[in-house]
């Protein structure tokens, strides 16, 4: 039978608690609307979701974005993931929308 090394327990708050050392990937990739050429970035819809939190668990992260625009064009209020955790900046081509699409409606025709 192989042991394992004792781990530090703690109460908070009147609940006892085992503590353990957290899971860091090697490398978090992550895909986002806009980006700053410092790397600040901006999610769009849910993709704010988890891509933040996903950035920040890896040792080096890097961004897919849509544009690149220069420092100081992004609002620091809407800045969802500053640049101190970003390692790498990528410029995606040709972004397939799946879910957007055009509807034409021909005259005679019933929709």
């Amino acid at each position: 039978m192989i042991g394992a090394e004792p781990r530090e327990r703690r109460n908070f708050n009147g609940r006892d608690f085992i503590l353990e050392q957290s899971i860091t990937g090697d490398v978090s990739i992550i895909k986002a609307w806009k980006a700053d050429k410092k790397g600040n970035v901006m999610f769009r819809k849910t993709a704010r979701n988890f891509n933040p939190d996903v950035a920040t668990a890896g040792r080096t992260c890097i961004v897919e974005v849509e544009e690149l625009v220069e420092e100081g064009e992004l609002d620091p209020d809407h800045i969802h993931l500053p640049a101190v955790y970003v390692d790498k900046i990528v410029v995606g081509e040709k972004f397939e929308k799946r879910i957007e699409f055009k509807t034409m409606h021909v005259e005679g025709q019933a929709v």
